[in-house]
């Protein structure tokens, strides 16, 4: 599997940054996808998920939740995740991961076996 991110960048408190996950060599049709991302000195965590078929049921973390949507695009092979009320503590490397399994099981980095390089976001005036 491939995975490539974009769209990270500066943005300022209160702004918005839409991130995009291209992939290829997997059916990403069939995967659940997840965003996690890491700050300096601190572990990887969890920021959101979604399943792969059309229920559309999608997980985030708390610090997260009312900020940030996930969504993909099956036909496109992408996963995005639009950033809005952006906080200075959002400030990480974002990555986006592909679940080890068709079916959802959690936000744990050790579920995904698949994930790209990264994409810097920093929220600073």
């Amino acid at each position: 599997a491939q995975l490539v991110e974009s769209g990270g960048g500066l943005a300022q408190p209160g702004g918005s940054l839409r991130l995009s996950c291209e992939t290829s060599r997997f059916v990403f049709s069939v995967y659940p996808m997840s965003w996690f991302r890491q700050a300096p000195g601190l572990e990887r965590e969890f920021v959101a998920g979604m399943r792969w078929n059309e229920d559309g049921i999608t997980y985030y973390a708390d610090s997260v939740k009312g900020r940030f949507t996930i969504s993909r695009d099956n036909a496109k092979r992408t996963l995005y995740l639009q950033m809005n009320s952006l906080k200075p503590e959002d400030t990480a490397r974002y990555f986006c991961a592909k679940s080890t399994s068709t079916k959802w099981q959690s936000g744990d980095p050790a579920n995904y076996d698949s994930w790209g390089q990264g994409t810097q976001v920093t929220v600073s005036s």
